[in-house]
């Protein structure tokens, strides 16, 4: 599972020219979900995420969490996230976990990201959705956390 973070001092996303949600500061979370993902890397990214210390303290230093500087969790679905951009110019999408798995996996991700940060500062996109996604990024502060297969990927193993 991957998850593209970005601090923002606000963040909106419409859906057929209608907003349907938004934020001030916090994370904007671009979240894909990949073929072998399962609840267990959904759990361990998000508690990750809110973890994640990129705001910051009072000597300016990248100390806080989004939990703990009272700040929102936009969550959308990101397809393209989970693409192959390994070899050619158009990526391919075999690692990316089906519509059905991916809507699980995400649905699970809000549920444990309201549970521990608080449902009222908890955002959505709309699964499947052609969205519309706005933002001012505060930084810029931009990272890419992985769990599961992603990040073993990227490890030598040698």
């Amino acid at each position: 599972m991957k998850g593209l973070i970005q601090r923002v001092s606000e963040a909106n996303v419409a859906v057929g020219g209608r907003q349907i949600a938004s934020i001030g500061n916090g994370l904007l979370l671009l979240l894909g979900v990949e073929r072998d993902d399962a609840s267990a890397e959904a759990m361990e990214l998000c508690r990750k995420i809110l973890s994640y210390r990129v705001f910051p303290d009072d000597q300016g230093r990248m100390n806080v969490n989004v939990q703990d500087s009272g700040g929102a969790l936009l969550i959308v679905p990101q397809f393209t996230l989970a693409a192959d951009t390994s070899s050619g110019t158009r990526p391919g999408f075999s690692l990316a976990a089906s519509p059905d798995v991916a809507n699980r996996l995400y649905e699970e991700f809000i549920a444990q990201a309201k549970s521990l940060l608080g449902a009222e500062r908890v955002q959505t996109g709309e699964f499947g959705a052609d969205m519309k996604v706005g933002l001012v990024n505060d930084g810029p502060v931009t990272f890419l956390l992985e769990t599961g297969h992603s990040k073993r990927d990227s490890v030598s193993l040698t």
